[in-house]
């Protein structure tokens, strides 16, 4: 099995980003947990974590409003 990132825009497009696959579902959730940042400032605002095709899940890069 393979993991890895799909990157989403505002509108929830498709938007480029590193090309990373992972071995395990905790190796790709540490670099995103490391790599968060560069890739909000880059314009990513969600992400999804793809084993192989599937989506196990989505979350936002966008900070929580108060």
């Amino acid at each position: 099995m393979a993991w890895s990132w799909r990157y989403e825009g505002a509108n929830g497009e498709s938007v480029d980003g590193p090309a990373e696959s992972f071995g395990s579902q905790a190796d790709a959730e540490s670099w995103i947990g490391q790599s968060w940042r560069e890739l909000a400032a880059s314009g990513v605002t969600s992400v999804a974590l793809l084993e192989d095709d599937r989506v196990d899940y989505r979350m936002s890069l966008l900070p929580v409003a108060e």
